[in-house]
């Protein structure tokens, strides 16, 4: 029970990858569920980001002397419950107060508390159409919610279906349980757990690199300047599409062949490095290679660079699988997953802008793509090295995430306004035939 508790804990929130460092203004509430025998059983963690922390520590801190006392303790974790609704078959159900553990006050500030607290709920005996409901309403107006199932261990009971309302603050779960204790068929491919473990950890690869835009930032950042030669200290000549097409490979493979190293080593637990030096270095990788794009920094070299800062990315990405409890051979496999899924929405981003910057880069309108992207991914830094390294509040993460998730539309409008300018009479700038930066 406690590994598969710190399993699906952990991925719940890893699912939130943005929010381990990125998002620091919500109030995380991940809530496990588990039906055994005649009782519910639901496992609270509740970490407030910095931005909300004095929201949530003046909730608990009722007389304001800067300690959490046992009973301001306990009566918080009251009101958490009394804000909580478990229904089972349309009946309400009780909720009964297990254990709760608070962090220190300092952990809470940074962003870095978690709270953790564990409650039981009677379970009438049903049959093989049975529905719980489970609805989240503390402190909702700063506060993200996910909730989630574990697998019964108990072969009476079945999951049938699970379904979340838009915010995930109600969660529906529909189960069978078997008559006298008889036992239920086995499930559809019940004896491919692992495969499950695989599909699961690649999906979860894959959202992370969709939702962690400063690891794409900086590759496409680096990106940027792949299609030119450099002349000096200047970006003065366009390649080859043969030699932009090797560079870009060679700068795409150095970064995975970097951050699977250790990411490897990080989730078998061979490396270990506090998360928070590791945001700020990647911020400073974001920052390095938009220099770069605006001057050459270090032309040729740009697949050494993405393989050496390809390392610092891994670090993050394992904090995803950090903590799973998996024995050798799934941790492996889980590994191999999560890498699957980075490689593939990694290679899905590189694709989808391609042609954009293969077709741009023979335009003269190419450079003001380059500087402003560049510049773009400047500021956006600098926000996220203060914010990490000196917790001052910005609204960089915003902007980035407008832009992210507007993602499909720029990629489709970036790629149609090059078609546009690489048939224009007056496109061409000058053409190299060699490789990039030989």
């Amino acid at each position: 029970m406690n590994r598969l508790l710190t399993i699906a804990t952990a991925l719940l929130l890893a699912l939130t990858a943005p929010a381990h460092a990125h998002r620091l203004d919500e109030y995380l509430q991940a809530t496990i569920l588990c039906i055994q025998g005649t009782h519910v059983e639901g496992f609270m963690r509740l970490v407030p980001g910095v931005a909300v922390s004095s929201i949530v520590i003046s909730s608990i801190d009722t007389n304001g002397d800067g300690t959490l006392s046992e009973p301001e303790q306990q009566a918080y974790a009251r009101r958490v419950l009394s804000e909580l609704s478990l229904s089972i078959d349309g009946r309400p159900a009780a909720l009964q107060l297990g254990s709760a553990h608070f962090p220190s006050l300092n952990e809470m500030r940074e962003g870095m508390g978690e709270i953790r607290l564990d409650f039981t709920a009677d379970l009438p005996r049903g049959g093989l159409n049975r529905k719980l409901v489970f609805e989240n309403h503390h402190q909702s107006r700063i506060s993200a919610y996910l909730v989630n199932s574990l697998v019964p261990s108990d072969k009476t009971f079945r999951i049938t279906a699970q379904n979340r309302n838009q915010n995930r603050s109600l969660y529906q779960l529909d189960f069978a349980q078997a008559d006298g204790g008889a036992g239920l068929p086995p499930a559809p491919h019940a004896s491919l757990p692992r495969l499950s473990g695989f599909e699961g950890a690649f999906r979860l690869g894959a959202r992370h690199i969709v939702e962690g835009t400063d690891h794409l930032l900086f590759l496409l950042v680096l990106l940027l300047p792949a299609p030119l030669l450099a002349c000096g200290a200047r970006w003065a000549q366009c390649a080859t599409i043969r030699g932009s097409l090797l560079q870009i490979t060679k700068i795409v493979t150095a970064f995975t062949l970097g951050h699977s190293v250790t990411l490897a080593l990080a989730a078998l637990g061979w490396v270990h490095m506090p998360s928070r030096p590791i945001e700020v270095l990647i911020a400073v990788s974001i920052l390095v290679s938009a220099l770069h794009a605006t001057h050459p920094l270090f032309p040729g070299r740009e697949a050494a660079i993405a393989a050496f800062f390809g390392l610092i990315h891994g670090l993050a990405f394992a904090t995803a699988l950090r903590d799973l409890g998996f024995d050798r051979w799934y941790g492996l496999v889980s590994i191999l997953g999560f890498n699957l899924g980075i490689e593939t929405m990694q290679l899905i981003v590189v694709a989808a802008i391609l042609p954009s910057l293969l077709l741009l880069s023979r335009t003269r309108a190419y450079s003001l793509l380059r500087i402003g992207g560049a510049l773009f991914a400047i500021l956006a830094s600098v926000g996220w090295i203060g914010e990490r390294l000196l917790n001052m509040q910005n609204s960089v993460d915003s902007v980035v995430e407008i832009a992210a998730h507007h993602a499909p539309w720029i990629a489709a409008a970036l790629f149609l306004v090059s078609v546009l300018l690489y048939w224009q009479p007056t496109r061409h700038v000058q053409w190299s035939e060699v490789t990039p930066h030989n």
